[in-house]
């Protein structure tokens, strides 16, 4: 009986020093929304620290494209690969940037599978800035890649008449409509079971999106039906925008359809995917 009494007096002794010595400290300010963002945007730029292969997609895809198409096409297509390459590299850059836009809700889906979001989802933080953060650590490896293609094409003799402001702006607009499809990749991986199928589906809209546009050659070559088709894809005057600022001759309709295509992504795909993202169990 006098054991049992010493023991629970020790017990209360330990539990007022440890309420005290919590009592001294200020409790932590609550995070807000955009610290929690760059909080998860951090973790994703980690997760390629320690997975470095990540990178491979914004490295080694960019170049090997780059040096394929001048060198097999360009001389059949603007008669030298110099000439080529002032109109082929803004369009392969916007190519390299926009393709790896889906590997962000590849990586959403595998956290998903993993049960990594069920922990997020039980924090008191701002609920979207799990999306948002994965998004603004995409954002870094979009840089990246753009900037390896640049180099690479000013080493193989890209000179752009706007200058490096021209190319600077032309890499901004760039990212803000990777950010902005980017929200489609994220519905896909929330939605959608495995990260196969959320590749499978985004190389689906991916390719015709790509490929029928003006990266490679001029539209004016084609028949009227598929110019037509041509012309109202975005990513032709995403191109059409990009590489005129880049050689400082962009167009103002261009400059509109682009930030109204970004403003219709987000407007639809970002309600869809945060009502997503509430009801994943």
């Amino acid at each position: 009986m006098t054991t049992t009494s010493a023991q629970a007096t020790s017990s209360q002794v330990v539990d007022d020093g440890l309420l005290k010595a919590l009592a001294t400290r200020e409790r932590p300010p609550k995070p807000n929304a955009l610290t929690t963002s760059f909080t998860f945007g951090w973790r994703a730029l980690l997760k390629i620290k320690h997975v470095p292969d990540q990178l491979f997609d914004v490295t080694a895809f960019p170049i090997m494209m780059t040096l394929m198409f001048t060198y097999l096409f360009g001389g059949a297509l603007a008669g030298s690969t110099e000439n080529y390459l002032q109109f082929f590299l803004p369009g392969i850059l916007v190519q390299s940037v926009v393709m790896i836009t889906m590997y962000t809700g590849v990586g959403i889906n595998e956290d998903i599978s993993k049960g990594i979001f069920d922990r997020f989802r039980s924090l008191p933080i701002w609920r979207p800035s799990v999306i948002v953060g994965a998004l603004f650590g995409d954002a870094v490896r979009y840089l990246l890649g753009a900037t390896i293609t640049i180099l690479l094409g000013l080493l193989l003799g890209f000179r752009p008449d706007g200058g490096f402001t021209g190319v600077v702006a032309g890499v901004a607009m760039l990212l803000v409509f990777s950010f902005s499809l980017s929200w489609v990749w994220t519905m896909f991986g929330l939605k959608l079971s495995t990260s196969k199928s959320v590749m499978g589906w985004s190389m689906m809209v991916l390719m015709p999106l790509t490929f029928g546009s003006n990266i490679y050659v001029d539209p004016a070559t084609m028949p009227s039906w598929l110019r037509a088709v041509v012309e109202v894809n975005p990513v032709t005057h995403l191109v059409s925008s990009v590489r005129g600022l880049m050689h400082g001759s962009v167009a103002g309709s261009d400059l509109l359809w682009v930030f109204g295509s970004c403003a219709v992504l987000i407007a639809v795909f970002g309600p869809i995917t945060m009502r997503l993202y509430g009801r994943q169990r």
